[in-house]
């Protein structure tokens, strides 16, 4: 609800002994035609007092909670479904239109009670796989578009922050499982590369020399640079559809690159 300021003319109410010394007094024809004016004027036309924001806590909190059930209800049926490969672009979507239509507060408020809900329907576990990465990158991305930070900028950065993810779900794993899987993952990719090398010099392909024992240095290498380049992909998409589809609502985010313009305008 706003404020109303303190001079006489704000509220019909804001000074009741005027204006019932206008009525007792009879007043002039002005007069009178001001009081009803000031009557028939409607509340939330008021401005609120100089120096402080008008706000709309209701809505806020109606809207932050709506997207923020919505984003769970996502994750919950695309786990349950086997959808998560196909609608994992739109996971931060919602906590990220939050940041765009009420700041800071309603985007971590959201995030924390996407959290809670998704604990008691899917469990503590399935809760924190949600919320590394989809639902920080949804304040990460809402972050970067609210102070319109370029598409380079908030790609760059979300990618870090997805690939940080990775490894923070592989140590997560990893300490429930009671084993290290990274080290498991880039040897069993060791392996499949020292049998591609093999089958490579079975055809003539390869020379004999190029037999031996894979680097793992260089497999870990290039796992990372895989994570990297399949994170950047990710962002670069998620970035496409919020600009096709929050502007549609209203919070559009930065202008993509002129390239990426000039593909969409020939289509």
């Amino acid at each position: 609800m706003h404020d109303f300021p303190d001079e006489p003319s704000a509220t019909p109410s804001s000074r009741p002994e005027e204006n019932q010394r206008r009525f007792s007094s009879g007043g002039s024809l002005e007069e009178w035609e001001a009081v009803e004016a000031e009557l028939a004027r409607p509340i939330h036309s008021y401005e609120p007092i100089q120096g402080q924001r008008a706000s709309a806590p209701p809505l806020a909190l109606v809207e932050t909670a709506f997207l923020a059930s919505t984003t769970g209800l996502l994750w919950l049926a695309s786990y349950y479904l086997s959808l998560v490969p196909w609608m994992r672009v739109v996971f931060p979507l919602p906590l990220a239109l939050v940041y765009l239509r009420w700041g800071s507060r309603a985007a971590w408020m959201g995030l924390t009670v996407t959290a809670l809900l998704l604990s008691i329907l899917m469990g503590p576990y399935l809760s924190v796989l949600f919320l590394v990465p989809y639902g920080l990158l949804g304040v990460q991305l809402g972050a970067t578009w609210k102070h319109r930070m370029g598409w380079t900028g908030s790609i760059t950065t979300g990618t870090l922050l997805s690939t940080l993810s990775f490894f923070f779900r592989v140590w997560l794993l990893s300490v429930f499982v009671g084993e290290d899987l990274w080290v498991y993952l880039t040897s069993r990719i060791a392996d499949l590369a020292q049998w591609i090398v093999a089958r490579l010099v079975d055809w003539g392909i390869l020379g004999v020399g190029a037999l031996g024992q894979v680097d793992l240095v260089w497999v870990q290498a290039l796992t990372i640079g895989t994570v990297l380049l399949s994170d950047l992909i990710y962002l670069f998409t998620v970035h496409l559809a919020a600009w096709l589809l929050l502007q549609r609502l209203g919070n559009p985010i930065p202008d993509p690159p002129e390239w990426v313009q000039v593909i969409f305008d020939e289509e």
